[in-house]
């Protein structure tokens, strides 16, 4: 006789969406947005990147704290904590590489070493890095500190690109954009572990949403279209809230 839980049993779900094709979409016009956003108030608005940093830090800050007392996954709260990681991390990471001088390679090398480090530590810990089983406020802390530092990372590493390599805007878009179709066909043709696939797109999402951001915004002898960082901003903001409005949005199941 097979041995089932009974139907009554509620279904464990973890505190984050389930890794769809919507997901993924929204994550690059998020991590789009905290580029077009962050540069907004930096630059457009001339607080300067530590200010910015601070007004972006307490933002995310309060999101988290919602995120962790709510009780289950809300796409609202969920996405809106993503996209305020994305901003203080495109002004921290331009305050490190620019303002203190640290430079787009020693700010990615840094960076870099904090997710991997951040991630190390939240395995011995929990045992786990697995999204699906991010549930309690222990695994949320370490979740969303790994999220920032990868945010952090991904807009050194974009301008890095874009800047020291001399690839350009659409060049580095391209470039991490091909890196991300090399992960899905691992995904799909190797046996690669899933958990390591996951972090691997989702930081690579974020500087192709740099490079996509500053396309955007730049000024044309630049490489960029010269759009207005504000206008930018709010039709990414539609876009993810018609989005998170009108697809489905499941929590993840939790591993058993």
């Amino acid at each position: 006789m097979k041995n089932n839980t009974t139907n009554n049993e509620p279904e464990a779900l973890s505190k984050v969406p389930e890794l769809t094709l919507t997901f993924w979409i929204i994550k690059i016009l998020a991590t789009t947005l905290g580029e077009t956003g962050g540069d907004a108030v930096s630059m457009s608005m001339n607080l300067g990147y530590l200010i910015s940093t601070a007004i972006f830090g307490t933002i995310f800050v309060i999101a988290v704290a919602f995120q962790i007392r709510s009780q289950k996954f809300h796409a609202a709260i969920y996405w809106f904590t993503i996209i305020a990681s994305t901003t203080v991390g495109t002004t921290l990471a331009d305050y490190a590489t620019r303002s203190l001088g640290i430079g787009y390679t020693g700010g990615s090398a840094i960076l870099l070493s904090l997710v991997i480090g951040s991630l190390y530590v939240w395995k011995r810990v929990t045992g786990s890095i697995s999204v699906s089983d991010v549930s309690s406020p222990r695994t949320e802390v370490f979740y969303w500190l790994t999220i920032t530092f990868s945010q952090t990372l991904g807009t050194a590493l974009g301008d890095w690109t874009a800047d020291t390599a001399n690839l350009g805007y659409l060049g580095a878009a391209g470039i991490f954009a091909a890196l991300l179709l090399l992960v899905v066909v691992a995904y799909y043709f190797t046996g690669a572990s899933r958990t390591t696939l996951f972090w691997i797109a989702f930081v690579l999402t974020r500087p192709l949403g740099a490079a996509v951001g500053d396309f955007l915004d730049k000024p044309v002898a630049q490489g960029g279209l010269e759009f207005s960082r504000f206008t930018a901003s709010a039709v990414l903001v539609v876009a993810i809230v018609a989005l998170i409005a009108l697809l489905p949005h499941r929590a993840a199941k939790r591993a058993h």
